[in-house]
């Protein structure tokens, strides 16, 4: 794989496969992944609220928002920062209209949510397959893996499993081979889910 290795999902729909079927959850990480699963399961109904109004699937939203704010509903779903103003980091400057409750209460998490997700275009996804949403997962978070350090896959999709030992950027921009995600990644999460939860996920 090389910088120039093309970033469309067509193009990289049977490596994601490849990857999922090759992956396993390394045993260390089973039970904070169990735990961070069981977290998710509790607020099912809030995040199957939001998938009601923008049609993305809940445990979607659910891993993103692990991922980005350890699942606290006071943080921005964008990036973490506080729900109190708009984002600081990027994407800054985010949501773009002021809070529904004023900048005393301010932002929702759903209503900084839906920005997020919306600015992802993810509410006009139609291939919400395996391996279209690992694509839409890393796109949401960067490819600067794929296109700056190929070697290592993005702990953001795969920390916690035997296809992640090490590398990752510390701050936006900011790389460090030998830092380590203290992260339990995507697809970690997702395995026990879909087989908690019982997901009708399109696997090939």
């Amino acid at each position: 794989m090389t910088a120039e290795t093309p970033l469309r999902l067509r193009d990289l729909k049977a490596e994601y496969q490849e990857l999922w079927n090759s992956c396993n959850i390394k045993p260390e990480n089973l039970h904070l992944s169990q735990n961070i699963v069981a977290k998710i399961r509790l607020n099912r109904p809030r995040y199957e609220a939001l998938q009601q109004k923008i049609n993305v699937p809940w445990y979607f939203i659910a891993v993103i928002h692990n991922m980005e704010s350890s699942l606290q509903f006071t943080r921005h779903l964008h990036n973490g920062d506080s729900l109190k103003q708009r984002t600081i980091n990027v994407p800054k400057g985010r949501p773009i209209p002021p809070p529904i409750n004023g900048w005393g209460v301010g932002y929702t998490w759903e209503e900084s949510a839906i920005d997020a997700l919306t600015l992802k275009d993810f509410n006009k996804v139609k291939d919400w397959s395996l391996a279209a949403q690992l694509w839409q997962i890393e796109r949401y978070n960067g490819f600067g893996y794929r296109q700056y350090h190929p070697e290592v896959l993005t702990p953001y999709l795969w920390s916690g499993t035997n296809l992640y030992t090490k590398g990752k950027y510390t701050s936006d921009g900011k790389w460090d081979n030998e830092a380590v995600s203290a992260q339990i990644g995507v697809v970690a999460l997702l395995k026990i889910l879909i087989q908690e939860e019982s997901l009708q996920i399109l696997i090939a």
